[in-house]
């Protein structure tokens, strides 16, 4: 049993991480409502194998018509959730007995996997049968980024990772970007589930102006109502662009307080410090390098995608720095 929460301890944050990419991948190529049923696939556990045999089913699926590419998408992508929340339930498990918990190293957050896991599921289930709304969308997203920095902390304290003395401003800087890092993913999120992306096509600029025609008050209203579908989108231009707006200038300031958080460590004496601050500033360079091609591109898929596989990595990076300048 201790080897196989150690197997699991890491390998469920791989698959957390993959999870989370497959994901985007859904999202960004119009897969969300590939299966327009939850949990099965036009009434199937698997993906159907033609047209007709989905009318018999239900008369309501005649308004959307099967494609099969984007249903298996969908599909894949909840089997592997499900693979991933069955996992975290035997570790949970597992670390029931005490002594076994101490002699593997587990961490006890991961008993607060289990209800987040379970939360999880509730809210990909929303995600489509209420129709792609942009509040669980974005939710879904920080729930799975959450389900992946609690085991990545698990597997920190499984591996035996000493926090370090005398870190001074750092650990303070770490959580204080860490916190800005989270918004800034959800506003990433509120942007794609509002098919914001492409409101600015330039950059610096954002449609050939510093200061574009943007309706704020719009842009970020967290609940529509019942019943309306989000597919593509339902917001006028001046609203997209306040949310890719928001977007960018947050990403400003998460750059800023992250590379100010990089500096402080740089400072200090501990190599162990300055190895994960050259983690951090890689992956930001990296991610901001991301971002602007998204926009001058046109959000190439593969660059999207990646955009938010980094982020994820970001967050881990930031994380590790807050375990290892946490008081013991």
């Amino acid at each position: 049993m201790p080897r196989l929460l150690r197997l699991l301890s890491h390998v469920l944050p791989l698959l957390a991480l993959g999870v989370i990419v497959l994901g985007a991948y859904v999202r960004l190529s119009d897969a969300g409502l590939g299966c327009p049923d939850w949990p099965g696939c036009y009434g199937h556990l698997g993906v159907p194998s033609d047209q007709p045999d989905i009318h018999l089913q239900d008369p309501d699926w005649h308004s959307r018509p099967l494609e099969a590419g984007k249903a298996w998408r969908e599909m894949v992508h909840r089997y592997l959730a499900s693979t991933l929340g069955l996992g975290i339930v035997v570790l949970a498990a597992g670390a029931l007995n005490a002594e076994r918990r101490r002699a593997v190293g587990l961490s006890r957050v991961v008993f607060l996997l289990v209800p987040l896991v379970v939360f999880q599921g509730l809210l990909g289930m929303w995600t489509v049968t209420l129709l792609l709304k942009p509040l669980v969308v974005s939710g879904h997203l920080l729930g799975g980024l959450s389900t992946l920095a609690l085991l990545w902390w698990n597997l920190l304290c499984v591996r035996g990772l000493r926090p370090v003395g005398r870190a001074g401003m750092v650990g303070t800087l770490a959580r204080v970007a860490t916190c800005v890092l989270v918004l800034q993913i959800f506003l990433g999120g509120w942007t794609s589930a509002n098919y914001a992306a492409l409101a600015c096509t330039d950059f610096p600029t954002c449609q050939g102006r510093w200061l574009p025609d943007t309706d704020f008050r719009e842009a970020f209203v967290l609940w529509r109502g019942l019943g309306v579908n989000y597919e593509f989108g339902v917001l006028e231009t001046p609203a997209r662009t306040a949310v890719h707006f928001t977007h960018r200038l947050g990403a400003l300031v998460t750059s800023l307080v992250v590379l100010l958080t990089v500096a402080a460590a740089f400072t200090r004496a501990e190599p162990r410090l300055r190895q994960i601050a050259s983690c951090i500033l890689a992956a930001v360079l990296l991610q901001v390098g991301l971002g602007i091609t998204n926009v001058v591109g046109g959000l190439p898929l593969p660059v999207a995608v990646a955009h938010n596989g980094v982020a994820a990595l970001l967050l881990l990076s930031c994380l590790t720095l807050v375990f290892a300048t946490r008081r013991t």
